[in-house]
């Protein structure tokens, strides 16, 4: 597997290479936009580790022009000493598919490396197959081979974390989520990170749901989590 790491501190980049090739990982390293384009144009890429706070262009911008310019399947692990819950939720929203707060142990990022690779290997099985997968629970409806989820029949406008977040709850209507287990199976993330990113997203999806009906879809359960239920 071919990772990019992106960190403009030689030190960190230098630990985190380490860390890394010992795990069996061929790592590229960039400090800057121009030379992640080169590397991604030369080399066939599996993960990128992208730092927030880099020279001339801000991680979240190069975030966002890669997705922009094509690279939707890229695997992106955002860095950031900003780990507040509204920096978290901008940096997903920018594309990245994982955040990982600075300082951090080297362990916890090879945990999210493995977890974003196992990802990366289930959509790639998921592309490969010609069946068509349909997932209908009252009005809401996804179309999992062409990725697209609708409402009342008005196709939905998700980011990929809000699709995963619905697809998840649609296999499973009127099943109780809990926080813990939304970020485990939307995020890749298998334990309480403190912050209230999964209650944003869940609060995001429910608005873009709303526009197209006065009816309830998602629930919050108190003291629980969340629930896909459609009362007639």
């Amino acid at each position: 597997m071919n990772i990019l790491l992106v960190e403009d501190d030689a030190d960190v980049a230098e630990f985190i290479i380490q860390g890394l090739e010992e795990e069996g990982y061929m790592v590229f390293h960039a400090d800057r936009y121009s030379e992640v384009l080169n590397v991604l144009e030369e080399w066939q890429v599996d993960l990128v580790i992208l730092d927030i706070l880099l020279p001339e262009m801000n991680g979240l911008e190069v975030c966002r022009n890669l997705r922009e310019i094509g690279y939707t399947h890229l695997q992106i692990l955002m860095l950031t000493a900003l780990a507040s819950p509204e920096n978290v939720v901008i940096g997903l929203d920018s594309g990245a598919d994982d955040y990982l707060s600075k300082p951090f142990k080297l362990i916890e990022l090879k945990a999210r490396v493995r977890s974003l690779i196992r990802r990366k290997r289930e959509i790639t099985l998921q592309a490969t197959s010609s069946e068509k997968k349909h997932h209908r629970y009252g009005f809401i409806e996804i179309d999992d081979y062409k990725k697209i989820a609708f409402s009342h029949g008005q196709a939905l406008s998700l980011t990929s974390t809000e699709y995963r977040l619905l697809l998840l709850l649609l296999k499973s209507p009127e099943k109780v989520f809990d926080r813990t287990e939304l970020l485990d199976k939307v995020w890749g993330i298998n334990f309480d990170i403190g912050s209230n990113v999964v209650d944003v997203y869940v609060n995001y999806l429910r608005k873009k749901i709303e526009k197209t009906t006065k009816q309830k879809a998602i629930h919050t359960v108190i003291g629980m989590g969340y629930v896909l239920k459609i009362e007639e």
